[in-house]
């Protein structure tokens, strides 16, 4: 899918990629391989995603 999206917006396609690929490997980490999540990376995910929106969703200039 990554290499469908125009090349001007392929920098937040991959942030958002990003963003969805951590939350998926902690998810995976607790619910396939048992392990919960520690306080440090749930904050390291909350602040990946994060950083992902601010580079969705911020303004942009021409």
């Amino acid at each position: 899918m990554l290499t469908r999206i125009d090349a001007d917006f392929a920098g937040r396609a991959y942030a958002a990629y990003g963003g969805i690929y951590i939350l998926s490997s902690l998810a995976w980490m607790w619910a396939v391989e048992g392990v919960r999540p520690g306080r440090w990376d749930v904050i390291g995910a909350a602040t990946c995603i994060l950083d992902a929106l601010i580079i969705l969703f911020g303004s942009r200039q021409p």
